[in-house]
């Protein structure tokens, strides 16, 4: 595990693609007690990552840490923002606006026009860094944190990330998403504290100048 930053309250570490961030078996608190030789070590996710993306993420290590940090998260005062390779191009800068129905049976989500049972609204900002090749490499800022919101709103527009094997064009490359930088308020301090990671040299993001 590569941790960046860890002190009594917190930790900021970068979460491989493909591991649960949530605690259980195999997930990443699991793997970051194994990491700090304490099986018993109180770290508590606060945020989460789809379980094919990878990058940047801060877990509390204890119950008041939690608290705060989840409080700043439902406050929207918790700052995310994300890189991703999409196929297609895109104007320089906008807003996505949707409302995004979760089906808790088929584990997809999906843009719908009609509010409704499972239907929560979804907002995000992009801008566009560069485009190669009829790929868009764009930094995305969440506003909302729904479900795949950020596959399921760009690629409904026709602009599917590039890897994305459930709502792309399922390219043989890890899916081109990374949680790229967080903002928030130390729980304790409230001292701000900022993290930017870029993305690994590798296809896709090789492409594109880092």
């Amino acid at each position: 595990m590569d941790i960046l930053y860890q002190d009594p309250q917190l930790l900021v570490c970068v979460k491989p693609q493909g591991v649960l961030s949530t605690d259980e078996p195999g997930g990443l608190p699991e793997l970051l007690r194994a990491a700090l030789g304490d099986p018993k070590a109180q770290v508590r996710t606060v945020h989460r990552l789809d379980r094919v993306v990878g990058g940047l993420m801060v877990l509390a290590r204890s119950r008041s840490s939690a608290r705060a940090l989840s409080a700043q998260v439902e406050n929207r005062t918790f700052e995310k923002e994300y890189l991703a390779v999409v196929n297609g191009s895109l104007p320089p800068a906008g807003e996505m606006r949707d409302l995004l129905y979760r089906d808790r049976y088929t584990h997809t989500t999906q843009v719908v026009r009609e509010p409704g049972k499972d239907v929560k609204e979804a907002v995000l900002t992009y801008r566009r860094i560069d485009t190669v090749a009829g790929l868009t490499k764009v930094a995305i800022h969440l506003e909302t944190g729904r479900t795949h919101q950020i596959r399921v709103q760009f690629a409904s527009r026709g602009l599917p990330l590039v890897g994305d094997q459930r709502y792309g064009r399922g390219e043989p490359v890890p899916i081109a998403l990374w949680s790229y930088a967080l903002a928030f308020r130390h729980p304790e301090t409230g001292a701000p504290m900022t993290f930017r990671l870029p993305p690994p040299a590798e296809p896709p993001w090789d492409r594109f100048s880092r």
